[in-house]
């Protein structure tokens, strides 16, 4: 049996990324909750991105896109994709895969009206990955959005929620002579226990 202890110790996988989120909020200087994230196109060709996670949960890790976008579009192509939370400060990173829930109910509608106005509009106004013919043209549209969906705009159709429900997650902490400590745990299925390996830097 895997024997955890210290940053690694923990019997929930999420509740320790959360730990190490908290840590990394007190020592990153911008964007502690920025994630690359991976996703293939329809020919397997990999894309990455980064994009702000917005929220660890019990079931996931979510975060907010327009699903017109390219990583909507290859989300909902394949149900999958991968992450990874990199913290230079901490020397730590954590690797998520897995499938791809889109959630565009109540708790997107609520984060949506958690955002300030300018960044709702702009959600509106962004036909986001498509080719756009100049910044002008854009603040042209935000001005017209503006004027059409007033102070309380409702969150797009096309915009909201995706959850990574993880069927591995990996913690990885920076090692004397690059013999970094790694862990990973994997599951089947979200319903079935988690399995913990140590594995080789």
């Amino acid at each position: 049996m895997v024997k955890l202890n210290g940053i690694f110790a923990g019997e929930n996988p999420f509740e320790i990324a959360k730990a190490w989120l908290r840590d990394a909020e007190k020592s990153e200087p911008n964007d502690p909750n920025a994630i690359a994230l991976a996703t293939v196109d329809a020919d397997g060709l990999p894309n990455v991105r980064m994009v702000l996670l917005k929220s660890i949960t019990d079931d996931g890790f979510w975060f907010y896109t327009n699903y017109e976008s390219a990583k909507g579009q290859e989300i909902a192509a394949t149900g999958k994709a991968a992450m990874v939370m990199h913290w230079k400060s901490l020397r730590r990173q954590i690797r998520v895969r897995g499938i791809v829930i889109r959630e565009d109910g109540l708790e997107a509608d609520e984060y949506y009206a958690s955002r300030s106005l300018k960044s709702r509009l702009g959600a509106w106004a962004s036909e986001q990955s498509r080719p756009l013919e100049s910044r002008s043209a854009l603040m042209a549209k935000v001005a017209k959005i503006t004027t059409q969906k007033g102070a309380n705009p409702k969150r797009p159709p096309f915009w909201g929620g995706f959850r990574i429900v993880p069927e591995e997650i990996e913690f990885w902490a920076d090692g004397a002579y690059r013999l970094h400590d790694r862990f990973v745990w994997r599951r089947e299925a979200s319903e079935n226990e988690w399995k913990i390996t140590r594995l080789n830097p």
